[in-house]
């Protein structure tokens, strides 16, 4: 059996399977009861393989052998189970780097053009793990906000890390938000 509809409907956002992509999938209704019963099973079956990826991948990352360095990462605000399970996997050897080299390597430096004495930086140089520094450029959103102590869940991420991870994400905390003040007052 063949639906032919005079409903047509084009996605207008930027991204897609964004929040408020899914939003707007929700919201779309159509003359043909058929059509509507499709678009809501296809969208639900959409809805449910991502729940089940997001469970295997927590459950992976909490369990796996990544487990120790998601921890470590999950001291930091803005960085879930899932979204610290990326840089774990992708990075691998965390040993390979220091604290300023890690950020050259995901491009997150700036650029650089410079004559003589002159200096000039530019925007972050985009260079290196594209996956990685989208997780990384997200999660440093949550450092908008003034970090003045930890919430229950921090605590709770905090009681898997060792003691000198959870100092150092305190700290970074912190640091991160002071930072991200910082950058806000300069524009």
């Amino acid at each position: 059996m063949t639906v032919r509809s005079q409903d047509t409907v084009e996605w207008e956002g930027k991204n897609t399977w964004t929040w408020a992509h899914h939003d707007w999938i929700a919201r779309q209704r159509f003359t043909e009861p058929a059509l509507q019963a499709a678009l809501e099973a296809a969208h639900e079956q959409v809805l449910l393989v991502r729940d089940r990826l997001d469970q295997a991948i927590t459950r992976q990352a909490a369990e796996g052998e990544w487990a120790p360095v998601v921890d470590r990462l999950r001291c930091l605000r803005g960085i879930s189970a899932i979204t610290a399970f990326g840089p774990a996997t992708e990075i691998g050897d965390w040993h390979r780097f220091t604290g300023s080299s890690i950020g050259a390597y995901v491009g997150l430096v700036p650029s650089e053009r410079s004559s003589g004495q002159r200096r000039v930086l530019g925007p972050i140089t985009k260079t290196g793990n594209t996956h990685v520094r989208r997780l990384l450029v997200e999660a440093a959103w949550h450092h908008r906000r003034p970090y003045r102590r930890p919430t229950r869940e921090m605590r709770q991420r905090w009681e898997r890390a060792p003691a000198a991870a959870v100092a150092r994400g305190h700290a970074g905390n912190h640091r991160l938000h002071q930072r991200w003040a910082l950058a806000v007052v300069e524009e």
